[in-house]
């Protein structure tokens, strides 16, 4: 596996300060997080985020809208239902993960990655659509990176992406990885680099020391190494997208 299946470290984390400034739309009976970019009303190029296992709350919203700051249409869609984790629950001990995993698997997921991809293509005539992948996102980043599905993707600190899922990617990849993740083990990205040289695609593994699995959306910002990691690998995903966007335009 080039990632490990989730682990506790994928279900904990710190809630970030903030105040979101898109709005919720229904995409089908998808209820779904947009910002738009200021000044274009029809934006040709996108952000899908696929979220961590929290789903829609201030970290991904804020994401969002640094993605919409950026010139995208950002779109960050409820990929559980309203079946989402909570923090508080985790830490709580309210929450089975084996049995909340059974009920998020790719036969939920899929369709829903697939509902909005048709819908940014079909009902917003998008020409392009690139990709955010955090942690439990990351595996369907993998699954649609495909022709005329998701033209572009980053990953950061992905979880559950099989080998056969990651040699099967057809367009270009950028991967932020955590020097301490035990989902994303050094052996694991080591592994991941070799699949990803014999895809023949573009891509990208940037390794960040001094922060853990979840850093680039989750972690405690009050430490120096962390708010720098995050910010860095947000960077990197726009620059990614940028670049990748004006080679293959």
């Amino acid at each position: 596996m080039a990632s490990n299946p989730p682990s506790n470290c994928c279900f904990t984390g710190f809630k970030h300060e903030g105040t979101a400034t898109g709005e919720m739309i229904s995409i089908g009976n998808i209820s779904t997080y947009i910002a738009r970019p200021k000044g274009d009303d029809t934006p040709q190029k996108a952000v899908l985020i696929l979220s961590d296992v929290f789903g829609i709350f201030t970290n991904s919203q804020l994401i969002a809208d640094d993605f919409a700051a950026n010139g995208y249409l950002a779109v960050l869609p409820d990929l559980f239902a309203g079946d989402k984790m909570d923090i508080s629950d985790f830490e709580a001990g309210r929450i089975n993960i084996p049995e909340w995993l059974s009920r998020n698997g790719p036969d939920a997921i899929d369709p829903r990655v697939e509902s909005v991809l048709r819908y940014l293509r079909e009902s917003l005539s998008v020409k392009k659509i690139a990709c955010a992948g955090y942690c439990f996102g990351g595996k369907y980043l993998a699954r649609f990176l495909k022709q005329g599905k998701i033209d572009i993707g980053y990953t950061a600190h992905p979880s559950f992406i099989t080998d056969e899922e990651l040699a099967a990617i057809e367009n270009p990849l950028s991967i932020s990885a955590a020097e301490t993740d035990q989902i994303f083990t050094r052996e694991l990205r080591h592994k991941s680099e070799e699949i990803l040289s014999e895809t023949g695609q573009h891509y990208q593994l940037n390794l960040f020391s001094g922060v853990e699995h979840g850093f680039a959306i989750r972690s405690d910002l009050t430490k120096p190494k962390n708010k720098f990691g995050k910010e860095q690998a947000f960077l990197q995903a726009i620059a990614w997208f940028n670049f990748e966007l004006s080679v293959y335009a």
